[in-house]
């Protein structure tokens, strides 16, 4: 059976590449883009694993206060969210491979610029302005435009090996970072973030591609009948804001927004950005907390793709309502478990944790799209636009916390609670019928 023809401006897939049609040694070309999506999202997630083993040596460096510094992080974080649906929308507009080799270029620029600095509106220009529209545009929205676009199956999967990259790259940074900032010193640590991000891009150039249609592909898993979207006849900027309202003309969005704003305060906004420092408080050292904190990216590694298999399955609300459930519960227990040495309960923590550090993403993604339809990326850029709103409202008021107690217990307390509030938004999203064209690879085990 031959495809049908495809909408003006899509290159028309041929008999050959109907189904889950094979490109280098027989692999689906969609596999390859995963790969390079991965890799690139390892590269950008460097710098957003600086700021917490760098937090103590700028206040050492130049005596600025936790909660200036922690000023500079939530514009990083809020540019980050704020970038997201805009950039989605130029990737439909102007490729995939422009908009993510243009971001990972702003990213090396901007940290590697930090060295230079020796007053506080610099920090935030470069690490927050330059770095956080760099890094927005490598947000969990390319994980969810690369999914939508390759696959019709193992969406829910895709989704979360693609969100797991930025665990990958916590993983692989944090250590080495806080290496280098208590030996050769930060800017040490800027320059191998700035070194790293560079060094993505010609593989981005190299092996990244729009569409399956540009390869005369199919997407994986996609039938001969499949028909691509047309694509976008609007401006970037102009379609990004109209599905913005009508997003917000429901009460779905104002969920999904809401509870990731909660998934946003208490990983991003909290624990990334303060746990190291609280750790140290403690008695314990940067190296060793840096090292727990890389611990977490391992085990949310696993739990993030394991998420994405459930995704697949099971009704997406339920999963979130325990994920934000079992978060909080952890959350409340922590300041019990802070030591200046490691101890088995905060290994405990520390896995149990992992596994939920964003789990919720592919639930959440799985939930624009069979909302939202084709729209469905751009709406979660703008649902994580609100995950970055939450983060970088607390790390700012974490910071703010630490000068005025002296510690960050009431912060870890009241993340537990905003957990549960957000375990009931989650359950209370409608289950819609699945949009015309999007059908998700669930089995009849799902609930």
């Amino acid at each position: 059976m031959t495809p049908e023809p495809a909408p003006p401006g899509h290159p028309n897939p041929g008999p050959a590449s109907a189904g889950r049609g094979t490109t280098r040694g027989g692999v689906h070309h969609a596999w390859w883009v995963v790969l390079v999506g991965f890799v690139a999202l390892v590269g950008a997630a460097g710098f957003r694993a600086t700021p917490g083993v760098l937090l103590d040596p700028l206040r050492d460096e130049f005596g600025w206060s936790h909660g200036s510094i922690s000023a500079a992080i939530s514009v990083n974080i809020l540019l980050y969210g704020l970038t997201a649906p805009f950039a989605s929308a130029l990737m439909d507009r102007y490729g995939v491979r422009l908009v993510v080799s243009c971001a990972l270029l702003l990213i090396s620029a901007g940290s590697g610029l930090t060295v230079l600095m020796s007053a506080r509106w610099q920090l935030v220009l470069c690490w927050g302005f330059m770095v956080g529209l760099g890094s927005g545009s490598m947000a969990l929205a390319f994980a969810a435009t690369l999914a939508n676009r390759w696959f019709v199956r193992h969406r829910g999967l895709v989704s979360g090996v693609l969100t797991a990259g930025g665990a990958a790259g916590q993983l692989v940074f944090l250590p080495l970072l806080a290496l280098l900032a208590e030996g050769p010193g930060w800017r040490a640590a800027s320059l191998a973030v700035s070194g790293t991000a560079l060094a993505v891009v010609p593989l981005v150039v190299w092996l990244l591609r729009d569409r399956p249609e540009d390869l005369g592909l199919l997407p994986y898993g996609a039938g001969p009948d499949y028909r691509p979207p047309e694509p976008p006849r609007e401006g970037a900027a102009r379609r990004t804001l109209r599905v913005l309202r009508t997003a917000l003309r429901g009460p779905v969005f104002w969920l999904l927004a809401g509870a990731f704003a909660v998934c946003g305060a208490t990983t991003n906004g909290l624990v990334a950005t303060h746990f190291v420092p609280a750790a140290h408080d403690h008695g314990m050292a940067v190296p060793t907390a840096a090292a727990l904190l890389a611990v977490i990216g391992v085990f949310d590694l696993v739990g993030t793709v394991f998420s994405g298999w459930l995704t697949d399955r099971y009704d997406p609300r339920r999963l979130l309502a325990a994920y934000y459930a079992l978060r909080g519960v952890s959350l409340l227990f922590l300041p019990m478990l802070f030591a200046d040495e490691v101890r088995p309960s905060m290994l405990f923590f520390v896995v149990f944790y992992g596994l939920d550090w964003v789990a919720t993403v592919p639930p959440t993604i799985a939930l624009c799209r069979e909302h939202f339809g084709e729209d469905g990326a751009i709406v979660f850029g703008w649902v994580l636009a609100s995950h970055q709103l939450g983060a970088a409202a607390v790390a700012l008021l974490a910071g703010l916390a630490r000068d005025t107690f002296g510690s960050y217990d009431v912060v870890w307390m009241a993340a537990g609670a905003l957990c549960a509030l957000a375990a009931l938004m989650s359950l209370v999203v409608s289950s819609p019928g699945v949009p015309d064209g999007l059908e998700p690879d669930r089995g009849p085990e799902r609930d």
